[in-house]
């Protein structure tokens, strides 16, 4: 699904992610046994994607196991990286929120059960169910606020003087609007951990940074590590690279969500915490059962249901074979990190390239968790409950009800398709439009297990507003009937295939015209205006694209670009509307019937996707707002 509609969401995707990114179609390569091999392996993934450098820590419970960076942290002045070389680590940063929120709720200062109302009334938010479902103190931790994700205007904010972070709150709250009842759905939302530092911030009469400085950088060695653009970022700090191309440093407007720059002997203390279950050095600086909180999402149906995998407090799993990591990983313009630890193997590891190369990020974390795991003995699954009656019903057709931003649910909701069916004693989930297949177990007649490790990562519940749903993970699926499902496919295809025919159509019948074998008149503004629309959807798609390649710059604010795309959506709806009006008006013009009603279809065509953009707010579309 996610590979479906990233041509269009990855703009609001685009920095400060937990990234899902696609896996390299090389083959598998052979799990590393020593460290030698290990390096070996990330070196051949980092010369196959041109990645220029990588920054590893990998520690277990006696200790450090591999800590360097190698490769170059600046590819033009020839620079070498090295263990303090200094990288964006990206949402991995927001782990530091839910750990100071934690500490202050063992000293007795917050709760998770807090209103956001109470601690913070100053902060600008709005939900439809305040009075009965309010806005908690955990929903900003995992994402179950119901909020959009910050809007490009955010992403593009970049002031080189940094704001606070009450400004960095007040600059554009239009995004904190619940779409549903808070703690109902799970939708990623870079604003929900900075709301949580200012109260953080606010109880304690510290600056956050400061707090996070004092509590555990500093009582975890931590000496560089820093949310801004320090000497030592100016001094030790990679250069990030899309493609060729260096990146500027991003001032991230909201930097508990996304600015800590640290290396691997950094991201090594971080993960022996971790490992260690909150001790350092004998101090034991939050204890186990607050991190065991933080690794359960705890807040949502699905959560209470039993479902075990999802999004906790700034930290969710993810599956290597069959073992669960718990984890947080990050994305900026030009960099990826992965940070995970095994907690019943006392393993755990960083992983940071200066690159946006995707697939050498997943295929370098294959290999890193390959070798973690190498020795160690699958768990036990438990024996799968049989299917009955009582499970057969959730069989069927499915579309994504809780999208990342609000603005991309026009896309997810046709092409995001997913069927679920059994064979045998099993359950089946595929997308629509992808060729993988997942594979359940059940383990009760609501709940699902994944087969090689056994969580519960699937579950049936109800959702308040949309009723029965399937949560996958974080994925919150709703039934759709298959009349519905197809015949919305079936419709996009077809406009599509009119757009693809009109092109080479027009050269036959613009050949025609100056011929003189079409008269001048009707039969002309017939076949022009549905041209001219599939050439708006056209432009739409070429000035998209366009402003991918810097889209905080070129779309977050009004430029050539952002307001070329509002001004195609608008011209779209006028020339549908414009051709199927004359196709009406025109239809006892004398021409070839066939033709007449090609381009009759492709206006009303354009005319019921103006309808369902338009229903989604994409007419009119301004990326900066």
């Amino acid at each position: 699904m996610k590979k479906v509609i990233l041509v269009f969401a990855s703009i609001y995707l685009f920095g400060l992610t937990a990234p899902s990114l696609a896996t390299s179609e090389d083959e598998e390569r052979p799990v590393p046994q020593t460290l030698d091999e290990l390096r070996a392996a990330i070196n051949e993934v980092m010369e196959e994607h041109d990645v220029p450098a990588v920054g590893i820590a990998m520690v277990d419970e006696t200790g450090p196991v591999l800590v360097d960076a190698w490769g170059k942290a600046n590819v033009e002045e020839d620079t070498d990286a090295n263990a303090d070389s200094m990288f964006r680590i990206g949402s991995t940063s927001k782990m530091f929120v839910a750990l100071s929120v934690l500490k202050l709720v063992e000293e007795g200062r917050l709760s998770l059960d807090d209103r956001l109302a109470d601690l913070a009334p100053e902060v600008e938010f709005e939900n439809p169910w305040e009075e009965t479902h309010p806005v908690l103190l955990a929903h900003l931790l995992e994402h179950t606020t119901g909020w959009d994700d910050i809007h490009l205007p955010e992403y593009a904010h970049n002031d080189p003087t940094p704001a606070t972070l009450r400004e960095g709150l007040d600059f554009h709250p239009h995004s904190r609007v619940s779409r549903w009842m808070p703690g109902s759905r799970s939708s990623y939302c870079n604003s929900g951990p900075p709301v949580a530092a200012y109260i953080v911030q606010k109880v304690t009469g510290q600056d956050f940074e400061e707090y996070v400085r004092q509590n555990f950088f500093e009582p975890m060695g931590m000496e560089t590590m820093t949310y801004r653009l320090s000497d030592d970022v100016s001094k030790k700090g990679v250069t990030l690279y899309q493609g060729d191309t260096p990146q500027d440093y991003w001032h991230i407007v909201m930097r508990p969500s996304g600015s800590i720059n640290a290396s691997p002997v950094d991201m090594a203390k971080l993960a022996s915490f971790f490992v260690n279950r909150g001790s350092v050095n004998g101090e034991q600086l939050i204890s186990e059962a607050s991190l065991q909180r933080m690794e359960i999402a705890a807040t949502t149906a699905a959560g209470k249901a039993g479902q075990e995998a999802g999004y906790g407090l700034s930290n969710y799993s993810s599956r290597h074979k069959n073992w669960v990591y718990r984890e947080h990983n990050g994305g900026v313009n030009g960099g990826l990190t992965e940070f995970s630890y095994l907690p019943e193997a006392h393993v755990g590891h960083a992983i940071m390239i200066n690159s946006g190369a995707g697939a050498a990020y997943m295929e370098i974390s294959d290999l890193v968790r390959d070798y973690e795991t190498r020795n160690l003995v699958a768990p036990d699954v438990p024996a799968p409950t049989t299917i009955g009656p009582e499970h057969e019903s959730i069989a069927g057709l499915y579309f994504p009800i809780n999208p990342r931003q609000e603005i991309a649910r026009f896309i997810e909701q046709p092409l995001g398709l997913f069927r679920l069916w059994f064979e045998e004693n099993e359950l089946r989930v595929k997308p629509l439009l992808d060729s993988e297949v997942l594979t359940y177990v059940a383990a009760s007649e609501n709940l699902y297990r994944n087969m090689e490790t056994g969580v519960i990562v699937m579950s049936r519940v109800d959702d308040p507003l949309a009723g029965p749903v399937v949560h996958i993970g974080s994925t919150v699926l709703k039934p759709v009937s298959a009349v519905v499902a197809y015949g919305q496919l079936a419709i996009a295809a077809l406009w599509g295939l009119s757009i693809a025919i009109s092109i080479p159509y027009a050269l036959v019948w613009g050949v025609r015209r100056l011929r003189g074998k079409i008269p001048p008149g009707p039969a002309i503004r017939i076949r022009v205006w549905p041209l001219l629309a599939g050439l708006s959807v056209i432009a739409f798609i070429m000035l998209f694209s366009a402003g991918m390649g810097d889209p905080f710059s070129s779309l977050g604010k009004p430029t050539a670009i952002s307001v070329g795309i509002m001004i195609m959506t608008i011209a779209f709806a006028l020339l549908a509307a414009l051709g199927l009006i004359t196709s009406i008006r025109e239809r006892g013009t004398e021409m070839n019937r066939v033709n007449y009603w090609f381009t009759t279809t492709s206006s009303l065509l354009h005319c019921i996707i103006v309808a369902y953009l338009a229903w989604f707010g994409i007419i009119g579309l301004t990326t900066w707002a």
